[in-house]
């Protein structure tokens, strides 16, 4: 990869001889809707102004088969501890793994963004922003912190109001909620990117894989569950929005299908899913597909898209169904009502409440003209609002804006390079 001027030319204006080098480090032992959306933006970022380098702490897990299956390169980054999403450790522990990243990680991490000249550091998950925010603050490459998560987010309202060049969250909910300094100069909300995709796809077809892979009958009414199987997104309440439904109009026939995995190790809500569907004597109708891709088929052939999540940003599934015309029933939190106008594009329900879905459910279910006219609505406006352009040029825009500005974020904070 040649590079015609060093990292260091912060304050130059680009030209067209000058390519920025914009590192994407991930963890590497999941898939999911945030690695969707970087690799949308890295496909389509203009190649002769940037140049994307995406980087693996674990060069042999599941996102690295993914990347080798899409034809992304990538390389791997410096073997440093990565911390668990999930762990909980005693006082000593949190301080021996503190020096030992002050001591170890940190000089690991700012020697290999020295010597792959990295312009930017465009980090998008917890464990990324924890391992990769200190030491890109240290160096002479910025920050673009990409929030997708929780307002309340420590890390969002602790580190990066302080170590972040700039902070992207995927909607005006997910800002923090108390940083502790102001961002607002160094804020922009970015929706996620999502191609067209493709509305004709064969529905009866996608209906008839479904129902051949769960066992159910020609009649079956599918309620889907897209996204990974982590407890703010409610996984769970899938069984109890089938049961609710059942009680109330034993005649029907309908199924809950959900696609995606609990996170690595996170807690078993696949067992918990299929335990509580048992206890409320349903269990036959609650199916585990685990994750699939492409995701387009199986989208297609639900009937409707259930969102019980709480906290929930914005989530990709939500945007693409509405693309593919499948309809979304969601709660009434989060980014949810961002995307979503109750009774026009989608229906919002009341938040922790599994019964309140039943009713637009059965609305839905039970009238074609109100369906086709919910989906014609959603895909309109989610064309006009959530295009991949759009979303490239917002990050575009910040990165150039970036690299225009001459103060480096170490004189800012205070940290030695």
């Amino acid at each position: 990869m040649n590079r015609p001027i060093s990292a260091g030319a912060f304050s130059h204006d680009l030209s067209p001889d000058r390519r920025i080098r914009v590192l994407y480090p991930f963890v590497g032992d999941d898939v999911g809707g945030s690695h969707i959306s970087a690799l949308k933006l890295i496909e389509n970022l203009d190649k002769s102004l940037f140049e994307p380098v995406i980087a693996l702490h674990d060069s042999n897990g599941l996102l690295a088969s993914y990347l080798k299956e899409n034809k992304h390169p990538f390389i791997a980054v410096p073997d440093v501890p990565v911390p668990s999403a999930f762990a909980v450790k005693g006082a000593w522990s949190v301080m021996s793994a503190t020096l030992v990243y002050a001591r170890k990680t940190i000089p690991r991490l700012r020697r290999f963004l020295r010597e792959m000249e990295i312009d930017i550091v465009h980090t998008n998950d917890g464990r990324i922003h924890t391992l990769w925010a200190p030491a890109t603050a240290g160096s002479r490459a910025r920050l673009v912190w990409h929030h997708r998560g929780d307002p309340t987010a420590r890390g969002v309202n602790l580190l990066a109001p302080l170590l972040a060049d700039h902070l992207v969250t995927v909607s005006r909910f997910a800002k923090p909620l108390r940083p502790v300094r102001n961002i607002d100069k160094r804020w922009t909300v970015v929706h996620s990117p999502f191609d067209r995709m493709d509305s004709a796809i064969d529905v009866e077809s996608c209906r008839a894989a479904l129902r051949q892979e769960t066992g159910a009958g020609k009649d079956a009414q599918f309620i889907g569950y897209f996204g990974g199987l982590f407890e703010r997104k409610k996984p769970v309440v899938m069984a109890e929005i089938v049961s609710a439904c059942m009680n109330r109009d034993p005649k029907l026939d309908i199924h809950a299908v959900l696609f995606g995995r609990p996170a690595p190790g996170g807690p078993a809500l696949d067992r918990a899913v299929l335990d509580r569907a048992r206890e409320l004597g349903f269990a036959d109708r609650v199916h585990l597909m685990g994750f699939r891709q492409p995701v387009e088929p199986w989208l297609k052939a639900v009937d409707i898209l259930a969102v019980p999540a709480l906290n929930e940003p914005f989530g990709r599934t939500l945007i693409e169904a509405m693309l593919l015309g499948t309809p979304v029933v969601a709660t009434r939190h989060g980014g949810n009502p961002e995307a979503i106008t109750d009774g026009v594009n989608g229906f919002l329900v009341d938040p922790g409440n599994p019964a309140a879905f039943v009713e637009p459910v059965q609305r839905l279910l039970s009238d074609p003209e109100l369906y086709r006219e919910i989906s014609a609505t959603a895909r309109k406006m989610a064309l006009h609002d959530y295009g991949t352009d759009k979303h490239v040029a917002a990050i575009t825009d910040i990165y150039k804006r970036l690299m225009r500005r001459g103060e480096a974020v170490q004189e800012l904070v205070g940290v030695p390079s």
